[in-house]
């Protein structure tokens, strides 16, 4: 199937919060479940830089390079070939509103448009990644400091387990939409510090205020890679 979308994803912050499966379930699409890993569901804050975009080939002038923030969950769906790993998105910001608009016609997913800026170092110590959006009158942020080199993601890792859902679920009135997202395997940054600084329960909702509000249970870096979003299938609402 032909690649709805191609571009690179680089730099992506990834804060991960344990989260009460309870605050979850009903937003979980039908036909999926909640994903866990050693007994815990995750919530990530995720910002990165979105480099080099094009739509069915076609590359936009002033819409290729861009930031993106999002907050996720994870889920899995059951198929006659194994489990199919995904990710549900809350809430995702970016700086155009072209872009969010075509997000939400074509993939039913949240995303809004708010002036974004970034702010990337590299040294020879590891590197720091900073995506801020306005919002409000003010500037929110999250940041993020990995040290050392990025190192291979070691398998049945946490980081593995953030990292390797190669699949979108969004909620619809007939049932759930699912579209495969490819990429190799990263590499990660695991960090020193990270912090999320916004007003919570207005960008997210009240339920993730106490959840969002402590810090992260890990946070980590990866690389990034150039991926392809492949175009969306409907999946009936199991009955």
């Amino acid at each position: 199937m032909k690649a709805f979308l191609t571009a690179e994803w680089r730099y992506l912050a990834m804060l991960n919060y344990a989260v009460d499966p309870r605050l979850l379930q009903p937003l979980v699409p039908s036909g999926t479940e909640l994903d866990f890993h050693v007994g815990t569901t995750f919530l990530s804050v995720v910002g990165f830089r979105f480099l080099r975009t094009r739509v069915f080939g076609v590359p936009f002038p002033l819409h290729r390079d861009f930031e993106e923030v999002n907050l996720r969950f994870y889920v899995r769906r059951k198929t006659d070939g194994g489990w199919r790993r995904g990710v549900v998105f809350i809430r995702e910001i970016v700086p155009r509103r072209a872009i969010a608009f075509v997000a939400r016609t074509f993939y039913g997913e949240p995303y809004i448009a708010l002036p974004m800026r970034h702010g990337i170092k590299l040294s020879g110590i590891g590197v720091s990644a900073e995506y801020a959006w306005r919002r409000a009158g003010r500037w929110e942020s999250l940041r993020a400091v990995g040290v050392s080199q990025p190192r291979e993601i070691e398998s049945g890792s946490e980081a593995e387990f953030i990292t390797e859902h190669y699949w979108g679920y969004t909620a619809c009135k007939a049932g759930c939409h699912e579209y495969e997202v490819e990429h190799p395997r990263w590499q990660v940054w695991h960090c020193s510090e990270a912090h999320l600084d916004a007003d919570i329960g207005a960008l997210y909702g009240g339920q993730f205020v106490e959840t969002l509000s402590h810090a992260p249970t890990s946070a980590f870096i990866a690389d990034g890679s150039p991926v392809a979003v492949r175009r969306k299938s409907a999946l009936r609402a199991m009955v």
